[in-house]
């Protein structure tokens, strides 16, 4: 019985490395494309940071989780994650268009506009989650 619970580990070992790779992956391009440093930020206490990259990365996973409910292989699971990756870089340079110094505000500890960059990303990962239709 335990033998048989236990077949899909491999599967679950390789889907679940490969969508932590794809969050490290996301952490690390998405870090260096703002113009603020999320990771000091939120060492100095920066409220605003945190709120901002935690709705990105949920705003990215939401897609992940998509593709790795829907993907055929890991492979494709692997793709559809770096087209999550680059929304929302894209949502970054939209979002400045109403708010340009979004990132300066961020890094002064303004909450909305946190807030504001954070939601948004949240709400373009929704719709590519939601778009992932094979």
């Amino acid at each position: 019985m335990i033998l048989q619970s236990l077949a899909g580990l491999p599967a679950f070992l390789v889907y679940f490395c490969t969508a932590l790779v794809a969050v490290i992956l996301y952490l690390f391009v998405y870090t260096r494309v703002t113009q603020h440093d999320e990771f000091a930020l939120i060492r100095a206490n920066v409220p605003g940071a945190a709120i901002s990259l935690g709705l990105s990365l949920l705003g990215f996973t939401l897609p992940v989780v998509s593709a790795m409910t829907h993907a055929a292989n890991v492979i494709d699971c692997t793709i559809w994650s770096l087209i999550a990756l680059v929304v929302q870089i894209v949502v970054y340079f939209i979002v400045r268009v109403p708010v340009p110094d979004v990132s300066k505000r961020i890094a002064a500890g303004e909450l909305a506009p946190a807030i504001w960059l954070g939601l948004s990303s949240l709400a373009a990962g929704a719709l590519n989650a939601a778009s992932m239709i094979y």
